[in-house]
């Protein structure tokens, strides 16, 4: 089986509404959509990039990808590691893109070999929790969009903060008063140490999940000083891109959050979770904004490794769905029975 075609598309799809986070207000998607084909099969991979996170935009994910090609045609498309390898050494950083690469290189191992992906890369559960998003806002919205979400079937609800310690508190209670839904946090780096330790320590009466990433990416150290000065379970997200960070990271958090587009695929984030597992740390798989392409490698990854947690949503604000694949049910994602990653184009 050999390479024979490499084609790409940018997407532009608008959001239902705009998603505000800590560090910024989106109303839109740019993306990446890529397929690689052999004689048999064609796979599908996606590029989110998210200049702030992945350090890559949808112009230098184009870029990156008119380099691989050459690498690409020709190869054999189920050698992915020596595959990876090369554009590795070809391009530092670039995650999106090689992310994009690297989830159609798995669609075609698995239609080659008649397969769900997910049973490939480990078949330890068939279905998973995924929480959904309420971003930021005041108190009155928050409890309007988690009436939304939990109509729509919601069992956990992961909240954004970040940006008012004082109304993020108001937040919290507001939700814990109205529902006793699954509830987890999320700061996106936007808290000073010592403010993330006033807001957990307030919120902790309110039967938090885990808080993921209240503090600066870059530090370190504090995000073990957090961890032991709060009740609530640390998840690191923006400080963790590679096994590297993963190691650094031992003994500092509860657990990590693998993102394919930050760790440049499915290659990266299985000896991301390898390390993880070995460490004692619990592990997440998280996504961007993506369509369902994104999210279905996403889910047969978490699917495969038994991750303990999801946040695998990324699709439910895009006003626009181009494609089919995984499905939410009852709280949980699920794939379908089919080889690969099971996508249908619309």
């Amino acid at each position: 089986m050999k390479i024979v075609s490499i084609n790409w598309d940018v997407l532009n799809i608008p959001l239902k509404k705009p998603f505000k986070i800590a560090f910024e207000t989106l109303e839109a998607y740019r993306g990446v959509i890529v397929k690689i084909c052999t004689e048999e099969f064609c796979g599908y991979g996606e590029a989110s990039p998210a200049p702030r996170i992945t350090g890559d935009t949808v112009d230098s994910v184009v870029s990156t990808l008119k380099k691989f090609k050459p690498i690409l045609i020709g190869r054999d498309p189920t050698k992915i590691g020596g595959i990876m390898d090369d554009l590795n050494k070809l391009i530092l950083g670039a995650p999106s893109a090689k992310a994009a690469i690297d989830f159609a290189l798995f669609d075609l191992l698995a239609q080659r070999l008649n397969s769900p992906l997910k049973d490939i890369l480990g078949g330890k559960k068939e279905r998973i929790e995924t929480s959904l998003t309420v971003d930021i806002g005041d108190v009155e919205y928050t409890i309007n969009q988690a009436q939304k979400l939990l109509d729509e079937g919601a069992r956990v609800l992961k909240v954004k903060i970040g940006l008012n310690p004082e109304e993020d508190i108001k937040r919290i209670k507001a939700l814990r008063e109205f529902s006793d839904v699954k509830i987890r946090v999320d700061g996106n780096q936007g808290y000073s140490l010592k403010r993330a330790i006033k807001v957990l320590r307030e919120i902790e009466k309110y039967d938090i999940e885990f808080a993921e990433q209240p503090i600066p990416a870059k530090e370190i150290d504090n995000l073990r000083i957090l961890r032991e000065s709060v009740g609530i379970p640390i998840i690191a997200d923006e400080s963790v891109h590679s096994s590297v960070d993963v190691l650094n990271l031992v003994g500092k958090v509860d657990g990590i959050n693998i993102k394919l587009m930050k760790s440049g695929g499915i290659w990266e984030a299985m000896k991301m979770a390898s390390i993880a597992r070995a460490a004692g740390m619990e592990i997440m798989v998280g996504c961007m904004i993506e369509t369902k392409i994104g999210i279905s490698a996403g889910t047969h990854f978490a699917l495969g490794i038994g991750a303990d947690y999801a946040d695998l949503d990324g699709y439910w604000d895009l006003k626009e769905q181009p494609y089919e694949g995984v499905i939410f049910k009852d709280g949980y994602n699920i794939i379908p029975n089919a080889p690969g990653l099971g996508i249908d184009v619309l």
